[in-house]
């Protein structure tokens, strides 16, 4: 008899604990589903705001929405390409724009207006990287002075100091002394200048 209890107690406690965990798991379930909504609720905000010309405003929104949610929704990688190419940054647009139409191919339903952005984005990456490569040309091209340092006195970079500039010919390699360094293969820091902007005439 008292096995028998024992063992009433045993299965009383048993689906006791296997009801209190599928109540938590339930909880559980129930917390992250209000808390996916209300992230969803803030997308819709953003999404709102994007529409009404609030881009920085959109951007916070979305950024917290992108930072908490479990499963980025697909949509959300739309919206925040969009608002993105409206807040120029370009390379980022293109990146969540792509993203957007490899999760849904041509049925989704922002499609043409993603590939729309998505080709103006690329465009203005492209000119992004056009612009920086053109000051940096710039700044390349002005005629600055260089400091030589306190010698005043460069190694020719025509000969590499050795006074006699090395060709192949024909008939094998030919010796020409050089022109432009003095007898110990250096030039003043006025002529290394003026050789670097091509100014520098050979001696006679």
């Amino acid at each position: 008899m008292r096995q028998l209890l024992f063992l009433f107690v045993i299965i009383t406690l048993t689906v006791s604990a296997q009801d209190d965990r599928a109540a938590a798991q339930q909880l559980r379930a129930e917390q992250e589903q209000a808390r996916r909504a209300a992230l969803l609720r803030t997308m819709d905000e953003a999404v709102s705001q994007m529409n009404n010309g609030l881009f920085t405003e959109a951007d916070e929104k979305f950024l917290h929405v992108l930072n908490n949610i479990r499963g980025v929704p697909s949509d959300l990688t739309f919206y925040f390409g969009k608002n993105s190419f409206y807040l120029k940054k370009f390379k980022q647009s293109a990146d969540w724009l792509n993203k957007y139409i490899q999760l849904k191919g041509t049925t989704g339903q922002h499609y043409a207006e993603a590939v729309d952005l998505l080709k103006k984005a690329e465009v203005e990456v492209l000119n992004e990287r056009a612009r920086e490569a053109s000051k940096v040309q710039e700044v390349l091209s002005q005629n600055y002075d260089i400091d030589c340092g306190p010698t005043g006195k460069v190694i020719c970079p025509v000969c590499k100091g050795t006074t006699v500039i090395v060709r192949k010919g024909a008939f094998g390699n030919e010796y020409k002394t050089c022109n432009y360094c003095d007898k110990h293969g250096l030039l003043s820091c006025e002529e290394y200048n003026q050789l670097v902007r091509g100014e520098l005439r050979p001696r006679q």
